[in-house]
């Protein structure tokens, strides 16, 4: 059974949402509760972008590093030419004519 103060409590509910929660209001905050949360830039995908923009600078940081290693190795090799016997005989177990190479690995 209801008493008169809850039908009265429900009846000012009913009043407020009446008043501030018009049917384009509603409208509005569900189309706003749709972008933020289900739309293409929702929070989730934002956060999801935001972890494979992190990943993906890393790997460029890695690569650029791997890059100026081999920038300065071929410097090195177009000017010293003790850094090209190096490479030669690591890379490509090369000797010399009077040489005996051991490979030990």
């Amino acid at each position: 059974m209801t008493t008169p103060s809850s039908h009265n409590t429900a009846s000012s509910r009913r009043a407020w949402m009446q008043r501030y929660l018009s049917l384009p209001t509603l409208g509005v905050l569900a189309v706003l509760v749709y972008i933020v949360f289900f739309g293409d830039s929702s929070v989730a995908r934002r956060i999801e972008y935001q972890r494979q923009i992190d990943s993906l600078q890393t790997q460029v940081d890695i690569v650029q590093d791997s890059v100026d290693r081999y920038r300065e190795l071929n410097r090195r090799l177009e000017s010293d030419h003790r850094a090209i016997e190096r490479v030669v005989r690591e890379q490509y177990n090369m000797k010399r004519d009077h040489e005996d190479v051991f490979i030990i690995d």
